[in-house]
């Protein structure tokens, strides 16, 4: 990783979004018609789970891949993911014809590392945190000379997820709130770069769960603190911001107009109510904005939009959380 700016510009976000183009879908937008009426304005789903790999992740590690020389993607690209990072790095890194290294934890579901695996990565399973697995990637990098790919604290990333800000505002230009799930703050920070960049007065704000959100506290605290991470359908935010955090932390603080913690109760709603009713398969992460809105949480004077950021969700689980399976304290469901 190189030496990171300050911040990550518009400017930033408009090379990565040339940079990525024909390698990255531009996802469709679409209005619910029952989330309208329960929010009392018009409600959009920004359908980023649509990505080839499933998430939004694609974007990051799609131009944190082509800003590195033919010399770097040589010596192996490595990074520590709870899952959707991995599947987008270890994509971007076969199309340009480099080696990925993915450290996870034991907590990451078994379907996202199988998939990780299909698509020709070296997965190592280190730890129960995603601090323990970010140090086995520090050792390839000091040990083997890899090249890290972080998976939301560097600018090529977060300027890759700022690029689906840009699409909000292009698709929907008059956009009062944008609802954007928030683990370590890549994409939070991306895209509220790129939406606030276009108009000031759109309120950005970041979605997590009750357990574990470690930007939340960090936020609160006023600078990066770790988390014990736990269980949750909502894997994909779980794992700490770092307590060397160089952009995501001071992004987020700067321009997230507030942070949200939602139950586990409420994203398996979000969950049930993305496949019944907007016939969308959503992970837990993914759900938090429908979340947020069936739960009343949220108030806008005008259009809102929420990013449904993955669909990869494991099936058996999913098809529990359908058929009523609710989840109890100190477990992801029943």
């Amino acid at each position: 990783m190189c030496a990171q700016p300050a911040s990550v510009s518009l400017d930033d976000i408009r090379a990565a979004s040339a940079r990525i183009a024909g390698r990255v879908l531009r996802t469709p937008m679409v209005q619910s018609v029952a989330l309208r009426e329960m929010a009392g304005v018009p409600a959009y789903l920004k359908l980023e789970h649509h990505q080839a790999t499933g998430s939004f992740k694609l974007r990051g590690a799609t131009n944190a891949i082509l800003t590195l020389t033919s010399a770097e993607r040589s010596r192996g690209v490595v990074a520590a993911s709870t899952g959707n990072h991995g599947r987008a790095l270890a994509h971007a890194a076969k199309a340009e014809g480099a080696v990925a290294t993915i450290c996870m934890s034991r907590l990451v579901p078994e379907n996202k590392v199988a998939e990780i695996r299909r698509l020709g990565a070296e997965v190592r399973i280190v730890g129960g945190s995603q601090d323990e697995a970010q140090e086995e990637v520090n050792r390839l990098v000091a040990e083997k000379g890899m090249v890290m790919v972080p998976p939301f604290d560097d600018a090529a990333v977060i300027a890759g997820q700022g690029t689906l800000g840009l699409e909000i505002m292009e698709q929907q230009p008059d956009t009062a709130t944008v609802l954007v799930p928030l683990s370590g703050g890549g994409l939070a920070a991306g895209v509220a770069a790129a939406v606030k960049s276009r108009n000031p007065k759109t309120r950005v704000i970041g979605l997590t769960m009750e357990r574990g959100a470690a930007m939340k506290a960090s936020l609160d605290a006023g600078h990066p603190v770790k988390v014990e991470e736990l269980p949750s359908l909502a894997d994909s935010l779980g794992g700490g911001i770092g307590l060397d955090n160089a952009l995501t932390f001071s992004m987020c603080r700067d321009l997230l107009d507030d942070v949200l913690l939602l139950s586990e109760v409420e994203i398996a709603a979000g969950i049930r109510h993305a496949y019944g009713v907007e016939r969308e398969i959503l992970e837990g992460a993914g759900a938090v904005g429908i979340a947020a809105l069936l739960a009343g949480r949220i108030r806008s004077s005008g259009p809102v939009v929420s990013i449904l950021s993955g669909r990869n969700v494991d099936m058996t689980l999913h098809r529990k959380i359908i058929n009523g399976a609710m989840p109890v304290k100190g477990e992801v469901a029943a």
